[in-house]
């Protein structure tokens, strides 16, 4: 089982069809605030539905096609992250993420994505790695704005939002960046 450890109170660990019930917790306690920018949470009314997210995510795993982790913060899950999609032919991934509401301004997030980001291009030789959000969501935004990506423009309509569509910014940055970047730390 993949267990990738950011620090002494952060891992990244493969999601598991046992998560479901503490995913589908968080995903319940956190709903008001997770709906405003994230289209599924609708959808997602009782333990099977993180369950059903969960078997795809194992099955895009399985395919080399996507990874999809869960957040353990003092040894308790808090969120997902992950390799929305590996495109290998492009060397290309786009990195998607939430977090509970509770768990928010501890520097989670963004020690999350730089962990995911080195992993992309130290362990799979990728050459780009993307990170998209709603142009509103100003926290998820925060994320790679900090990590030092490159805003490469936006996205017009790129979601169906429950009644709305929202434009989604579009950030990246290269493996040659990235190395030059963490080489200055």
């Amino acid at each position: 089982m993949f267990v990738h450890k950011v620090d002494e109170n952060l891992s990244l660990k493969l999601i598991e069809l046992n998560d479901a019930e503490r995913i589908f917790e968080l995903t319940d306690q956190s709903r008001s605030y997770l709906r405003e920018w994230l289209p599924w949470v609708d959808g997602t009314t009782k333990v099977e539905d993180s369950q059903e997210f969960i078997k795809i995510c194992l099955k895009g795993y399985a395919e080399n096609k996507s990874m999809n982790t869960v957040i353990l913060f003092d040894g308790e899950i808090v969120g997902v992250a992950g390799f929305n999609s590996i495109n290998w032919s492009n060397k290309t991934v786009q990195i998607g993420y939430w977090l509970a509401e509770g768990y928010q301004g501890k520097g989670i997030m963004t020690k999350t994505a730089k962990a995911l980001t080195d992993y992309a291009f130290s362990r799979l030789h990728l050459n780009k790695v993307e990170i998209r959000a709603a142009v509103g969501n100003q926290k998820s935004r925060s994320v790679p704005a900090r990590l030092g990506f490159v805003e490469e423009g936006i996205i017009r309509q790129a979601e169906w939002l429950y009644d709305h569509y929202t434009d989604h910014v579009v950030y990246g940055i290269l493996a040659n960046e990235w190395k030059e970047k963490q080489g200055k730390q």
